[in-house]
């Protein structure tokens, strides 16, 4: 995890060597929902680093895998082992721009919607995503909230037919990080 953090650094260096406003935190969260007539499954992640540069609008989430808790300690260990194949993917990550970033004021509180562009990684596949959202601002913080949808199958999530009839076709997940400035 320190290592995925330094690394998350680094990669922010890369943005620029002279962010004007950089929020960051290493407690996001992200959580997944799925429900059928069968079974619901719900898990929480609060380790999720991420990073916004306010002024380009450069935007990184690095989720580790593991860190996903559920209800069920048996439905986490199918999670890792049989679905996301945490020890050979051990994070899932986004990389892109808020690419409406100049209709956010930062200098004053409030509630911006937002659209982050760019590309998410999951279990080795990279796909590309718009995903909706908000950042509110609070002071010297802001809160970055989305709500989308992720098909298993196109990150090559492979559901057993034993249970396919128990995971929603679409899993919802959720963002809710609250982002300090640097």
């Amino acid at each position: 995890m320190k290592r995925s953090i330094v690394l998350l650094m680094m990669i922010c260096g890369v943005f620029s060597t002279s962010f004007a406003q950089r929020y960051m935190t290493r407690t996001g969260k992200v959580s997944f929902y799925s429900a059928t007539s069968l079974e619901k499954i719900e898990a929480v992640n609060n380790q999720v680093a991420s990073v916004v540069d306010a002024k380009s609008g450069d935007v990184i989430f690095q989720v580790p895998v593991k860190s996903f808790k559920f209800d069920r300690s048996l439905m986490e260990e199918h999670f890792n082992e049989n679905y996301m194949e945490s020890d050979k993917y051990p994070k899932s990550d986004f990389k892109g721009k808020i690419s409406d970033i100049g209709n956010v004021n930062f200098s004053k509180d409030g509630s911006y919607k937002v659209t982050a562009i760019g590309k998410m990684t999951m279990h080795g596949v990279t796909r590309d995503v718009n995903i909706p959202g908000t950042i509110e601002v609070k002071g010297k913080m802001i809160v970055l909230n989305a709500v989308f949808k992720v098909v298993p199958g196109d990150y090559n999530i492979k559901i057993p037919n034993l249970v396919k009839d128990k995971i929603a076709k679409e899993i919802e997940v959720t963002v809710k990080s609250e982002l300090n400035q640097q």
